[in-house]
């Protein structure tokens, strides 16, 4: 019986193949009337499902080649960001932001526009420059952003083909150093959310909906090297935030990742989470998230707090991120400024099931996108984004028989 990691949904096959080369996939896909491409199983529904056969790009060779000018780097698709992150910073390398799980596969990442954090980062599928794909009939094709329909192909949920490769933007190394900030009062992060959510390359609020408290910010900030010393450099954390710091009790107690204040290379800390240890609350969980407007973001957020004392006995904890707004057609951030509403939910089924739809009411007048690989109501207009009808006519060019589709996008694309 497979399952995904963490045991909340059971695969409706067991037939995995792992094959050694992209020939040997388009030799699959083309013989196969179903099939579906299966990372590291991190998402929380069913969209790497299917009843055919699920495939694996494990196998394939796992070099990274970084291009001649040092600012790209194709990746294999099923490497992990967090081994992605190790061999370009060995390589003098980074990318420009990462998840809180390193864990997570590059593909299946991209495939469900995974986020990361920072009001200036783009969504980890901004760094998409190029993709090689295994579409249906076994046919290889390679898709850069000089295609008029790229930005239909990066967060794609699996329903265009098999990716295999992917070609990211790469920027010189950085430090970073982290910065726990608590007892921030939600009177300044409703008022000052802008402000806050801009005091670092990337920064993320914690809460569990109680009280007239957040429980943490914490804010990753980029470190210029000549500042760098053993200790924590000199260092002041931007106003509003600036009243609330205090050095002794500066420790993340979110984040595994080294915090209170010591730089270190970004590999290491714009995750939360070391890529050797178990992440988030080790799987005893399910996760939901939202994206809205950042400019409405307070209020969203009130809405939310409203439920605080029926949410908090069945939540481990709720992370607010937020990112730029972008142009691919099915990111979370396509086209405004978002915040993300992460629930870290406790492994409560019927609980969780229970309180998702008053989330989603909560949140109905301020057009809520689900997470891709996250649980949400099933509802199909729930996953509504501006450019799903030109998604569909992508969809319905490479893939007319529907060899790539399954229960999920049938029901939240409509499509064959």
């Amino acid at each position: 019986m497979t399952t995904n990691w963490a045991g909340t949904h059971t695969f409706s096959t067991d037939r995995i193949a792992r094959p050694g080369s992209v020939e040997e996939i388009a030799a699959l896909v083309a013989a196969e009337p179903r099939i579906r491409a299966l990372g590291t199983a991190h998402s929380f529904n069913g969209i790497a499902d299917t009843d055919g056969l699920l495939l694996s790009t494990a196998g394939l060779p796992r070099d990274i080649v970084i291009a001649d000018d040092r600012r790209s780097a194709r990746v294999p698709a099923s490497l992990r960001y967090g081994d992605v992150a190790r061999r370009l910073e060995q390589a003098g390398l980074a990318l420009h932001n990462m998840g809180s799980l390193p864990h997570i596969s590059v593909a299946g990442a991209v495939a469900t526009g995974t986020h990361g954090s920072g009001n200036g980062n783009g969504v980890l599928s901004t760094a998409v420059t190029a993709l090689e794909i295994v579409t249906a009939g076994g046919t290889v094709i390679d898709i850069d952003r000089t295609d008029p329909d790229f930005d239909g192909y990066v967060v794609a949920l699996g329903a265009l083909g098999i990716v295999t490769a992917l070609t990211l933007e790469v920027e010189p190394s950085y430090l970073v150093r982290q910065d726990a900030v608590k007892h921030v009062p939600w009177s300044v992060v409703l008022s000052r959310l802008e402000a806050i959510t801009d005091a670092g390359h990337s920064v993320s609020i914690f809460t569990d909906w109680l009280g007239d408290e957040v429980a943490e910010v914490l804010v990753k900030s980029r470190v210029d090297p000549a500042d760098h010393v053993a200790d924590a450099p000199p260092f002041s954390l931007p106003a509003p935030l600036a009243e609330f710091a205090d050095p002794a009790d500066g420790v993340s107690a979110f984040a595994a990742t080294l915090s209170g204040g010591v730089a270190g290379p970004w590999s290491e800390r714009v995750p939360h989470f070391h890529l050797d240890a178990q992440p988030s609350a080790g799987g005893d969980e399910i996760q939901t998230e939202y994206f809205v407007d950042r400019r409405r973001g307070a209020d969203a957020l009130e809405a939310v707090r409203a439920l605080g004392p029926r949410l908090a006995p069945h939540l481990h904890i709720t992370e607010l991120r937020t990112t730029a707004p972008d142009e691919l057609w099915l990111s979370g951030s396509y086209g405004r400024p978002t915040l993300g509403i992460h629930f870290t939910w406790r492994k409560h089924p019927a609980e969780v099931a229970a309180l998702i739809p008053l989330v989603e009411a909560a949140l109905a007048d301020f057009d809520a996108r689900p997470h891709w690989g996250k649980v949400a109501s099933p509802a199909a207009d729930g996953y509504a984004r501006p450019r799903l009808a030109d998604f569909r006519e992508l969809v319905a060019k490479h893939d007319p028989e529907g060899v790539f589709s399954n229960d999920f996008t049938r029901r939240v694309l409509a499509t064959a």
